[in-house]
């Protein structure tokens, strides 16, 4: 295993570092300092997410394109939570809503860095210590992000963080995938997604707090199906365009919440994750024309659970660490 770095370019007058982590068979993973974001997978020679070449188009593009996400991914209602019997108000930056943890994110920050290379795997963790007063969550907070790549072809992110204040905390890494050549649409894409339900959402995206059967609907993806049929039946049974939904899992970390395949390549990803939630999201990363050519899966707690019970608990108490990771198995068969 070995990491390399070299400068990837400059946010705000400030060198941006991005991270090369290679194993021994010569796959490599990349980060970048910039929203501590997940800039390249690429084995035997082919990359599998989306990605871009320059740090220019991180900073115009409005995916949030491989970026980590927090303190609190998805949509909070109106802005707004109670925690721990007080009301607090955080920045809208969608409609009246706070979306991926609002305009001064995890996605929007230069993050330190530090390297650990061992003999099997080689690890770049990335941290930050948020004033309240730079985002205007509750809490300032200490964050660690730690990207871990194997000669197995796993991926592991951890995500961990403790907090001067009760405070939220519902991370992920927004990231697209593509298995197949070319990266061009997602002809040849399979998905499977071990669930039965999906949040019922509002016009403006944020979860009603009801649940939606997935049986019999485009949205089923309990076995693998490519994804231009389910969009096919979205379109028919929903008059919808796209998926951008929000599906309850049963987490865990020996069985797979979902896996990409490639029809053409036989490649494949299973994600692992122990929280309740996977955000689906087509989009075309060069034009937002169509057709989609990714596909992004968010781990996560179920969104806005702050303000629905029974949705998972997303705060984070002085004197508590809490840690969350998200693996990604690279196999061929």
């Amino acid at each position: 295993m070995q990491i390399t770095a070299d400068i990837f370019g400059q946010h705000d007058g400030q060198d941006v570092y991005r991270y090369t982590i290679t194993n021994a068979a010569g796959n490599f993973i990349q980060v970048s300092a910039l929203g501590a974001t997940w800039t390249n997978f690429n084995v035997n020679n082919h990359p599998i997410i989306g990605h871009f070449d320059n740090l220019s188009d991180y900073e115009a593009t409005a995916t949030c394109l491989g970026k980590s996400i927090g303190r609190v991914a998805g949509r909070i209602t109106k802005a707004k939570a109670t925690i721990d019997g007080k009301e607090y108000h955080f920045d809208a930056n969608e409609n009246d809503n706070t979306l991926h943890g609002g305009p001064h994110g995890f996605a929007n920050l230069v993050w330190h860095a530090e390297q650990s290379v061992r003999e099997h795997d080689a690890s770049v963790t990335f941290s930050r210590n948020i004033a309240s007063s730079e985002d205007h969550f509750p809490g300032d907070l200490d964050a660690r992000i730690t990207y871990t790549f194997t000669d197995d072809n796993d991926v592991t992110i951890n995500f961990s963080a403790a907090s001067t204040a009760t405070t939220l905390f519902n991370p992920t890494c927004h990231i697209y995938w593509n298995l197949t050549d070319g990266q061009k649409n997602l002809d040849d894409q399979l998905l499977q997604i071990n669930s039965s339900r999906r949040l019922d959402l509002a016009s403006d995206k944020v979860p009603t707090g009801k649940f939606t059967d997935l049986a019999g609907t485009g949205y089923d993806f309990s076995s693998a199906r490519d994804v231009p049929s389910a969009l096919a039946d979205i379109k028919s049974q929903y008059n919808k365009d796209e998926i951008d939904d929000i599906y309850v899992v049963k987490g865990s970390a020996t069985e797979p919440i979902a896996i990409l395949s490639d029809k053409s390549s036989n490649r494949h990803v299973a994600i692992y994750s122990e929280r309740n939630g996977l955000v689906v999201y087509t989009a075309n990363l060069s034009d937002n024309s169509k057709p989609f050519n990714a596909v992004a899966t968010e781990a996560q707690t179920l969104p806005d659970a702050i303000n629905h019970d029974g949705f998972g608990d997303i705060t984070l108490h002085p004197g508590d660490l809490k840690s969350y990771s998200i693996k990604y198995h690279y196999y061929e068969e």
